[in-house]
């Protein structure tokens, strides 16, 4: 999406922890000990001890008593500071994670900041607001053009034609945002009925706010339908589809063809990110400053649970590829998700079509943070802005490899590829032979922003609303079947 093209830098200065290292701090050589997380064919976790709070000033040279212990701090448990009648500005998200971090004695993972921060029941970022479009926070692909989700559509009904024409599937989409992708999906296809009538879209979406402008976007009427004693069923109008709402993908029944659709949901799953240091590498940490006032980012002393899928992701790359990085981001449920799809593909049949920004190869350092339209610090004002990482497509292919031998995995290609594949260029072509000028300038600036790359050339407005092309910052790649072939346009 037009929001996520310049990864921002995350580290800055900090003061250190007794516990907790900053991220502008190397560890001395005798606790650099801790950081150490072997890759060899052993998966386990060393069996080290936290270190807490100890005596700088005692000798601890020659006593035999003077080795780390334990010592955590319940005060704020038993012995709550006095209640503050002065107003405070800290949001109730904010509030949650310094709770957090405050009743854990220690910091949290990014992946777990992000989670909260983007998903959280109460205030999550996604969960009670519209955040697309040019009065949101980022504009997407659907967002730009209607073109995007009518190549989409030809996607789906290419693939439905290998599958063998069932006439009954199941449509799929991930995070569906207002609901546009499959609302142009649906218009463009309307007139192929024997597709339409085939189809029943679920869309996978946590947040009440979203699920009720898709609900208006689609078109959606409540009907009784007592033949198949369901009682009542939602229709969208727009080609007469039944569609239903799940909060996660595990809810969608099985046992149907399926095609699901994930157009940028991989790229805001929680990330992990490790940072290394003189005897291998650590957990990168959010935590409180001293005063309990901001955030900030430390390094965990001591591996962490995620560091079983650093090891997976190394495993899976080139020794040299790992050595040229000081920093490395993994996503465990971008690997889990993958393994769901590709399970449901291999029982039920159908395929996957991922689309979103990232990398072919180990994901550095690509974390960032927006808010109406512009780039801020991560840990400013959580809540307030959308959180994203690159996705490692490589990492999302071994995945589904790992778990079934009955799917083949293509791509990935370019978003620019993918779609002039399918056909953009002639839609463009057909839709400006009838529209007016100011329709037509519509279509030409959309069309660059999905498969061009860099500044339109051909524009003439102002300066800092030039039209930037995702075309090869966005890839596709796709999951399916192996009985169906392979699938359009990778071949």
């Amino acid at each position: 999406m037009l929001r996520r093209i310049v990864p921002q830098a995350s580290s800055i200065a900090r003061r250190s922890s007794s516990a907790y290292f900053s991220l502008n701090q190397r560890p001395s050589s005798s606790l650099a000990l801790l950081f150490k997380c072997p890759f060899s064919s052993s998966s386990q976790i060393p069996n080290t001890s936290f270190i807490g709070h100890t005596d700088d000033n005692a000798d601890q040279s020659n006593s035999p008593e003077a080795t780390a212990t334990i010592s955590i701090d319940r005060s704020g448990l038993y012995n709550p500071p006095e209640h503050s009648h002065e107003p405070t500005s800290d949001s109730e998200l904010v509030k949650h994670l310094k709770g957090i971090i405050k009743f854990r004695g220690g910091p949290i993972s990014i992946a777990e900041y992000m989670e909260e921060v983007l998903t959280n029941p109460k205030a999550g970022f996604y969960i009670n607001r519209d955040v697309f479009g040019a009065e949101g926070d980022f504009i997407t692909s659907p967002e730009v053009s209607q073109m995007f989700g009518e190549m989409i559509g030809v996607w789906a009904m290419c693939l439905w034609e290998q599958m063998g024409q069932p006439n009954r599937v199941n449509l799929v989409e991930l995070g569906p945002g207002r609901g546009t992708l499959m609302m142009d999906l649906l218009r463009g296809a309307s007139k192929f009925k024997n597709f339409t009538e085939s189809l029943h879209l679920h869309l996978v979406e946590c947040s009440p706010t979203l699920q009720k402008l898709q609900h208006q976007n689609l078109k959606c009427v409540d009907e009784d339908h007592m033949a198949d004693n369901v009682g009542k069923r939602t229709i969208s109008t727009l080609a007469g589809t039944p569609v239903s709402w799940h909060s996660a993908l595990e809810q969608v029944p099985s046992g149907l063809p399926t095609i699901i659709i994930a157009h940028e949901f991989y790229d805001a799953l929680p990330v992990h990110q490790f940072q290394r240091v003189s005897h291998g590498w650590c957990e990168k940490m959010v935590d409180l400053e001293e005063d309990s006032s901001t955030f900030r980012f430390v390094l965990s002393p001591q591996p962490t649970p995620a560091i079983l899928y650093l090891m997976k992701r190394c495993k899976w790359a080139a020794t040299e590829e790992i050595a040229k990085l000081d920093q490395i981001e993994v996503c465990p449920k971008a690997m889990e998700l993958t393994q769901t799809i590709a399970k449901r593909i291999s029982s039920d049949g159908g395929g996957a079509l991922i689309i979103d920004y990232g990398l072919n190869k180990v994901v550095s350092d690509s974390l960032q943070a927006i808010r109406k339209h512009k780039f801020v610090h991560i840990l400013d004002n959580p809540g307030s802005a959308d959180l994203s990482a690159y996705v490692d497509f490589a990492s999302i292919r071994r995945s589904a490899e790992e778990v079934s031998g009955e799917v083949s995995v293509h791509g990935p290609m370019t978003q620019s590829q993918f779609l002039g594949s399918l056909g953009i260029n002639f839609r463009v072509e057909a839709l400006l032979q009838n529209c007016t000028e100011e329709q037509a300038e519509s279509l030409r600036t959309g069309y660059w922003r999905l498969v061009g790359e860099g500044e339109a050339p051909f524009w003439e407005g102002p300066e800092e609303e030039v039209p930037i092309g995702m075309g090869t910052r966005y890839m596709a790649m796709s999951i399916v079947n192996k009985k169906q072939g392979t699938p359009v346009p990778f071949q």
